[in-house]
């Protein structure tokens, strides 16, 4: 009986804390968006980000050098090119799209992650896809297009381009997935991402060094604020609950109590950015988490 009731307990915890993970992560699609109301753009915004993250994620990666044998040199090579693609190329881009689209539409367009990469390895890897797969792909597509055609009807043009951007990012970071499995498995989760983290960090900071003059480094106490939220309790908190999550339920339980995400963007978009919740968000938004829980079935 004991027994039962620790596993119970220890099953509630790990729920609890990948929904707390998506809900934190989520939320930086609305973090975003305020920074935005400050005239910052993306190069600025994720390289605050950055700043604020990369201390603590090089000191997670400095520990995990320290406690496991050097990466050879290929790995290395995986590792930066994992880290440029996964973390700064597809954060850079839904940063860029976030500036064009509502934060609803964003969050469902990154929750088709787990189809692109269903679709990235049906083209290049030749792998057979199940009828059941067919349908969830069908039902969350048809979901995105509900959305997408009620924010265009809204915003007009600028919503394609946005779209396509954050669209972009969540194809980056399905390759990422596929790319990283067979890393996380040899050197473990925690160091492939504080690794990986820091190669984003720089390549994100570098690249505002690079296009930016150094005096917008200057701003406002609001700003610093909010770039602090960003980086610690939308990148870096979701990041640990999320990994604590996986090895206490595993990675499909945690991921479909991740489904909240999409969800909790939508009403933290109403009550922070004053985003009105409509019928055709709610039923596209219905239709993609369905989609994605079928897909995520065995």
């Amino acid at each position: 009986m004991d027994q039962t009731a620790a596993q119970r307990r220890n099953h509630i915890t790990g729920v609890s804390l990948a929904i707390v993970g998506a809900i934190l992560f989520s939320a930086k699609a609305i973090v975003a968006k305020l920074l935005y109301r400050y005239q910052l753009d993306a190069v600025t915004l994720i390289a605050f980000r950055m700043l604020f993250s990369f201390p603590v994620f090089a000191a997670i990666a400095i520990w995990q050098a320290w406690r496991h044998p050097p990466l050879s040199v290929a790995d290395r090579w995986r590792l930066l090119a994992l880290g440029l693609v996964g973390y700064y190329l597809s954060s850079f881009l839904d940063f860029l799209g976030l500036q064009y689209i509502s934060a609803g539409l964003e969050r469902l367009i990154l929750f088709l992650t787990p189809s692109f990469v269903l679709i990235i390895h049906v083209l290049w890897f030749k792998r057979q896809i199940r009828p059941i797969e067919y349908l969830s792909l069908l039902i969350a597509y048809l979901g995105i297009v509900l959305v997408f055609l009620h924010d265009l009807s809204f915003n007009g043009q600028q919503v394609i381009l946005g779209a396509g951007l954050v669209l972009g990012s969540a194809i980056a970071y399905a390759t990422y997935l596929i790319q990283s499995g067979e890393m996380v498995a040899r050197i473990g989760p925690l160091r492939l991402v504080s690794y990986a983290m820091c190669v984003s960090s720089v390549a994100c900071i570098a690249q505002f060094f690079l296009l930016r003059p150094v005096s917008l480094l200057i701003q406002p106490l609001e700003v610093l604020s909010l770039s602090l939220v960003n980086a610690i309790v939308c990148t870096v908190f979701p990041v640990f609950l999320t990994m604590f999550a996986v090895k206490r339920i595993g990675a499909p339980t945690a991921s479909q109590a991740g489904m909240i995400g999409p969800v909790s963007t939508l009403i933290l978009g109403t009550i922070f950015l004053n985003e009105a919740i409509t019928s055709w968000q709610i039923a596209g938004a219905s239709l993609v988490i369905l989609g994605m829980y079928l897909l995520s079935k065995k």
